[in-house]
């Protein structure tokens, strides 16, 4: 069972990442760059306090009318408390199912209680697809008599 630590680690150590203090608009230049829609928000190195979406943006600002250049990432921002995270040993399909049921895009990684990393619906769908089609693979191969 491929486990959401395993796709972190084939997807590479990149993490792109903000600070509560930053502008929005410097969150959306740095998504636009990276090709990413969510940023993990930090206060120290390492030390998760929140994350801020696309979505975030939309509602809040857009939506709202307000400034994207003077209002603070602090101030969108989904906070800790109020995210759903996961372990690196959960599996890629219990991610998918969290994902799915909740209604969200992204899941923050946890390894004995410290930050590691952001997975996004795209990463597992990609996964899941992948070891299936393994799965699928496999069974033909035995199917047709290659194993005999």
């Amino acid at each position: 069972m491929v486990t959401i630590g395993s796709i972190l680690t084939k997807k590479g150590k990149d993490l792109w990442t903000i600070h509560a203090e930053a502008t929005v608009y410097e969150a959306l230049v740095s998504m636009a760059e990276k090709g990413v829609g969510a940023l993990p928000v930090l206060d120290d190195p390492k030390k998760l306090i929140g994350i801020v979406t696309e979505r975030d943006y939309a509602r809040k600002i857009a939506l709202k009318g307000k400034d994207s250049k003077t209002t603070k990432v602090s101030e969108i921002m989904t906070p800790v408390e109020d995210m759903y995270c996961v372990a690196a040993t959960t599996t890629a399909e219990e991610g998918m199912v969290l994902i799915t049921e909740k209604k969200i895009r992204h899941l923050p990684v946890f390894d004995n209680h410290q930050f590691i990393g952001l997975i996004s619906i795209g990463d597992l769908v990609k996964s899941v697809v992948a070891d299936k089609e393994h799965t699928i693979a496999h069974l033909n191969d035995y199917i047709s008599g290659k194993y005999v």
